[in-house]
């Protein structure tokens, strides 16, 4: 690995990823490790120079004031504590907290400030090939930001010992699937599979309305499916996912709780035949999508809307149905086509449509209606920890609701959601 890297050792803290952002922003690589690391994996972590300990809040599990172990002290790199047992605080947002870290990351540690997305890549060409070495990898590619920088690493690391697949299980936004084969077969030259699994999924998916139990079932069932490719394929043995670091925050630490499971995170099977290859888990998407740029993959790519791994299956609130489902697609296609008309494509960072599982009373051509409503979200954000909600024109949201309300069978009602994260979440499940 080319850069030094600062630990930060989580010790109840809520803001560990701004910590690490600090850090990256100073040009020096950090990553977060639970407290209770064991010794083999400290000591296998390469070029550290410091150890942060971030304590906060959350710091007392079980009655217990959580520490780490002497050996973490005993390392031999300087260590700073941040709110433990009587030390630093973390200063708010835009007071001298920057210089605090500074002092100590390129002061006191010394660490050389070669962090760049270059230095990243090369490193993580150099990881996948000593981890994959002449075997094969088989890549879930759903075709958003995630997945296509994941096969662009692959690619440029071990070449056609890549398999990509693609499994449209009916839970993709409209012209999704003819897109992505088009992009990845006919452009990019990518060993790609596509599996038609529309019915298989719904049909598991059926009556299902716990938004958890749902990410499980897809999460499993993409592993199954997986699973049955590669037993058609030759020495298939490492999955490749485009787990980022937000998706491993959010579904839980020991001292955080989980905000919700994330398919490649709390839905992985325990009888995974696979080894993971997971270059971008310690990434945030800002970071991602710079991986992208410098891998030379197309705008259009990069900075697609981001699509959550289970697709429009958290977007169809509660029990999926087929004719819901089918109206959540109609309107997300029109949301898109009249943010892309207004020339809000590219500026906003996500935008999609909700359909929850209830009707309501209306009125359609002069006759009583009971239909469903459609939830319009538009959001910006950085690093999708927070979020600030788009400030859409009236007027655009007057057309929206007018073609929705036209167009889209069974709905009568538009709403927009003007809640920002937190205390929202970005999705709705």
């Amino acid at each position: 690995m080319k850069q030094d890297m600062i630990v930060v050792f989580d010790l109840g803290s809520e803001e560990n990823p701004r910590l690490a952002r600090e850090i990256r922003a100073l040009g020096v690589y950090s990553e977060i490790h639970p407290h209770d690391i064991k010794p083999e994996e400290l000591k296998a972590l390469p070029n550290v120079k410091g150890i942060i300990l971030n304590g906060g809040p959350n710091r007392v599990v079980d009655g217990v004031e959580i520490d780490v172990a002497q050996y973490v002290y005993d390392f031999g790199v300087p260590v700073i504590a941040f709110d433990h047992k009587g030390g630093a605080q973390l200063p708010k947002e835009g007071e001298a907290r920057t210089k605090m870290i500074s002092d100590f990351v390129l002061g006191t540690c010394k660490a050389q400030t070669n962090w760049n997305v270059q230095n990243f890549i090369d490193d993580q060409i150099e990881l996948i090939k000593k981890q994959v070495g002449d075997r094969k990898v088989l890549l879930a590619l759903s075709g958003g930001v995630d997945s296509s920088v994941v096969a662009a690493l692959l690619i440029k690391a071990i070449g056609k010992q890549l398999t990509c697949v693609h499994v449209n299980h009916g839970l993709l936004r409209k012209g999704e699937p003819e897109q992505v084969v088009d992009v990845f077969r006919n452009q990019m030259d990518a060993n790609l599979v596509y599996v038609d699994a529309v019915d298989r999924f719904l049909d598991k998916l059926a009556g299902v309305a716990d938004p958890e139990q749902k990410r499980k079932i897809i999460g499993g069932e993409f592993i199954r499916v997986f699973e049955e490719e590669a037993r058609k394929l030759d020495g298939i043995e490492f999955l490749g996912q485009g787990t980022i670091y937000p998706d491993i925050i959010e579904s839980g630490t020991k001292t955080v709780k989980a905000v919700k499971s994330h398919h490649n995170v709390g839905g992985l099977p325990e009888d995974l035949d696979f080894e993971l290859v997971e270059p971008l888990k310690m990434l945030f998407k800002d970071e991602v999508r710079a991986c992208g740029k410098a891998l030379g993959l197309p705008d259009g790519m990069v900075y697609r809307q981001p699509f959550p791994g289970p697709g429009l299956g958290v977007r169809c609130l509660g029990a999926i149905t087929r004719d819901r489902l089918e109206a959540v697609r109609e309107a997300d296609a029109i949301l898109r086509e009249e943010f892309a008309n207004a020339g809000l494509e590219g500026k906003v960072w996500q935008y999609f449509t909700v359909v929850p599982d209830f009707k309501s009373v209306g009125v359609k051509d002069g006759v009583r209606t009971f239909d469903w409503p459609v939830i319009l979200r538009a959001v910006n954000t950085i690093d999708a920890m927070t979020a600030t909600v788009e400030d859409v024109p009236f007027a655009l949201l007057q057309k929206i609701t007018a073609r929705i309300t036209a167009e889209v069978r069974g709905v009568n009602r538009v709403l927009y959601d003007l809640t920002p994260k937190p205390s929202g979440t970005i999705e709705w499940e």
